[in-house]
Parts: C-alpha cells; structure tokens; sequence
C-alpha cells in the first residue's frame, strides 16, 4: 500500500491537533489517503481521558511560570510532554484497510518505532503491561491514540535530543517508578528530529508493509 507523510516542523499542539482532526475527516470520507503527519511542539502537557490531577507534581500555576502550557485532549493515556527536540508523529491511518484491531495497531506502532531506534544501535522494547516503548528500563517514547470510524489520530512522542528535566515534573503517563531516556542519551551521540524521521519511516515501511512517500505540506 502506498501512503504518505508530511513534516509539518514545529507547530503547537492546538494547531496540529486542528490539522489532524480535519485530515481524519477527509480519510473518513474518502478525499484524503492514509498519511503520517511529524512534527514538534512547543513546551506543553497534554492531559490524556485517562488524566488524574495528581500526576501534576507541581501546581498549575508553576508550569505556566516554566514556560509550559497545559491542554486537555481527548487521546487516550495520562500526562505527557512535549517540547523542543521530541518527534511526535501522528499516523492518520484507515484501519478499514489494516484490519479492524486496535491492539494490533498498538503493537504495530511499538515495532515500527522499536525498528527505527534500532538504525541508531539502540535496543528498545515494548512491555507486556504498559503501552509504550523502553529503552535501557526508561521510556523513551510514549504512546495515545483516538480512533474514529476506524480512521487514527494521535500516535507517538519519540524523545530525540530533548531537555528531560520537565518530566521530572509528572509522573509520564501515570507510571511510577520510570525514568525518562533520549534517543540521544542511549545511543551516545546527539540525534536530531530529521534523522529520526528517516529511520522512523524505514519502521512504519516494515511493520505495516506499506510504502510511505514524502510530500510536501500544504494546508487545505
């Protein structure tokens, strides 16, 4: 199957989620094909449906003084964070035409991102328990997803060459215990954005047997 993907560069996460919302639409109604849109945000938390209050280490008021927004979304999931230097990518996909299985497609996206760590000579893993992907015991990548009439949006935050320290200011999807890792603090060298999207794209190629095409971004 062929698709396409996008890099849409930095963008906050109020506009990509707009642009999601609408490309999903048109994949629903059958005037856009399957895509994955990449991008970076700004400093921000996203409040997954599964959000609790006390997952916030610090009060509210403190994030906004680090400079960090905080959004209520409707992806599945806790709390997470976005920031310079963390490749999200949001795989709009028909599941009509990938089979109707959401825990399938969970999986799928863990290999396809576990597949793409491994370009770097980092070996990560997916748990048993938790969605997401680990590398080295931390997470080095966090996953939530909304599906609607089998069409995705939402998808993976894959930390590149980001600053960790605000996610010592939550609890990462809810988890205790975990640490937060890098690609570039397990592999041991700096890897940007676009190299990650380059080996990302080789794993999405591989997992989901599919043949993925840049274009360029245009918006409609």
């Amino acid at each position: 199957m062929q698709f396409t993907y996008f890099n849409l560069g930095q963008l906050s996460y109020s506009e990509a989620l707009e642009i999601q919302k609408t490309y999903q639409t048109q994949v629903i109604e059958g005037a856009k094909l399957s895509a994955i849109l990449f991008t970076e945000h700004p400093k921000i938390l996203t409040l997954g449906a599964d959000f609790h209050d006390s997952n916030l280490l610090l009060p509210r008021k403190n994030y906004q003084d680090l400079g960090i927004e905080i959004q209520t979304t409707d992806r599945g999931g806790d709390v997470t964070y976005h920031g310079p230097g963390q490749l999200v990518t949001y795989p709009i996909f028909d599941l009509n035409a990938l089979g109707k299985d959401v825990h399938k497609y969970l999986r799928n996206l863990e290999d396809s991102f576990i597949k793409g760590i491994s370009e770097f000579g980092v070996t990560a893993n997916m748990s048993s328990v938790h969605t997401g992907i680990w590398a080295g015991g931390k997470i080095i990548a966090s996953i939530g997803i909304k599906i609607r009439k089998w069409v995705t949006m939402h998808g993976v935050a894959l930390n590149c060459n980001n600053d960790l320290s605000p996610f010592e200011t939550i609890l990462p999807c809810g988890l205790h215990g975990y640490q937060m890792t890098s690609l570039s603090e397990a592999a041991g060298k700096q890897i940007l954005i676009s190299d990650a999207i380059a080996a990302v794209v080789k794993g999405f190629e591989s997992t989901f047997k599919i043949v993925l095409t840049e274009e360029p971004w245009q918006q409609h």
